[in-house]
């Protein structure tokens, strides 16, 4: 008797554990799918010149098992440039996806969009972008596709609103380059982000670390950056992340993330 009662209490203290675990929080060292590979649930898209949640153009959709970026119900990009929000933050994390750019980029969208698209992380809430904003204020693993011939590096950095250090001194420039190969065709490419809140951001593609950087902080010189600054504090230490609609067409067949230890 002492036995089952002692297995009985352990039942009841693990059920009440598991229940008071948060729904939807997932535990440290395991990969979770944020992508669900059926449909958007649990992501919110905003797009240039539209309120948050309307999803103009079906520009973000779920076919055949893959979350894809298209524009086959624009007439004109316009300007406008889109974000997938997911609904959770996070600040310490590895968030891995598997992505490639197809077909022909939409009629009206800038030469640099071609085969261009991005991972948005450390990013301010959907919510508070202006309506007319084109990029949340955030930090941005670029993706590339090449072009056919040349170098076109993929996972850089660019820094809508923020600033980086790298090497101990502040980066202020848009766009840096990592040290990736060239990615041409429609091939699928694997690309990893190590997150460790402010203390380390790690671009790694195809299993190989290619930019690191430490310090991501808000840039007081940009007006939607200026903007989030409570109390003099420019430091970001976690945020939303996104995915990018830039006005060529990109498919994501994973979006997974695996928490790490703060």
């Amino acid at each position: 008797m002492k036995t089952l009662s002692f297995a009985i209490g352990l039942f009841v203290v693990s059920l009440a554990i598991s229940q008071a675990k948060p729904r939807g929080s997932s535990p440290e060292g395991e990969w979770v799918q944020l992508f669900n590979g059926k449909n958007l649930d649990g992501w919110t898209p905003k797009i240039k010149g539209h309120d948050l949640g309307e999803n103009f153009g079906n520009t973000f959709r779920v076919e055949d098992g893959v979350l894809k970026v298209n524009y086959d119900q624009y007439k004109n990009f316009d300007s406008q440039f889109g974000h997938l929000f997911y609904r959770e933050k996070f600040s310490h994390y590895r968030l891995r996806v598997e992505y490639r750019f197809v077909g022909q980029q939409v009629p009206g969208g800038p030469s640099w969009a071609v085969r261009n698209s991005g991972v948005m992380i450390h990013g301010q809430a959907a919510e508070t972008m202006e309506k007319n904003q084109e990029f949340p204020v955030s930090i941005e693993v670029q993706l590339l596709g090449g072009s056919g011939s040349g170098d076109r590096p993929t996972a850089n950095l660019c820094t809508p609103g923020t600033h980086v250090v790298m090497d101990g001194k502040l980066v202020t420039r848009h766009c840096t380059n990592s040290s990736s190969k060239t990615y041409h065709g429609d091939q699928w490419i694997t690309a990893e982000i190590e997150v460790r809140g402010s203390k380390l951001i790690r671009h790694i593609v195809e299993g190989k670390t290619v930019l690191e950087y430490t310090d991501p902080q808000l840039d007081d010189g940009d007006p939607f950056g200026r903007k989030l600054i409570k109390d003099g504090q420019k430091l970001l230490s976690g945020g939303s992340i996104s995915l990018q609609s830039e006005s060529h067409p990109v498919e994501f067949r994973k979006v997974e993330l695996m928490k790490l230890a703060e």
